[in-house]
C-alpha cells in the first residue's frame, strides 16, 4: 500500500501505542511512546529473537496498552539484515502493524 506521509500520520491517534524496536541478532530492545512522543515505558524492554521472546514482547505491549488505555499498537523498526524477518512474521500473524 502506497500511503502519503499525511495518510501515515493519520494512523497515529491518541489511543495508539507506538513501540520502537532496535533489532539485534540475538536480542531486541524496545521503548514505548504515545502519539505526542512521551515515553510510556519506564526503561528499555529487551526480549530474545525467539518465539518465546516474541510472546514476552506481546505480553509487555498488552500490559502497557491496558495500563495506558491504548486501543492499538504500531511497531517500528529498522529492517536490519535478516534478523528482523522472524519478528515481522510474528507481528503479521498477530495482526500488529509494523513500520520499517
Amino acid at each position: 500500500m502506497n500511503l502519503t506521509q499525511n495518510d501515515r500520520l493519520k494512523q497515529v491517534t491518541s489511543d495508539t501505542l507506538i513501540v520502537g524496536v532496535d533489532v539485534g541478532s540475538q536480542t531486541h530492545f524496545c521503548r514505548a511512546f504515545d502519539w505526542r512522543g512521551f515515553e510510556l515505558s519506564r526503561r528499555v524492554f529487551k526480549f530474545s529473537n525467539t518465539g518465546m521472546g516474541f510472546l514476552t514482547f506481546l505480553r509487555w505491549t498488552e500490559e502497557l496498552m491496558n495500563k495506558t488505555e491504548m486501543r492499538k499498537v504500531i511497531v517500528g523498526c529498522e529492517p536490519t539484515g535478516c534478523y528482523w524477518l522472524t519478528f515481522q512474521k510474528f507481528l503479521q500473524e498477530h495482526e500488529i502493524q509494523l513500520v520499517t
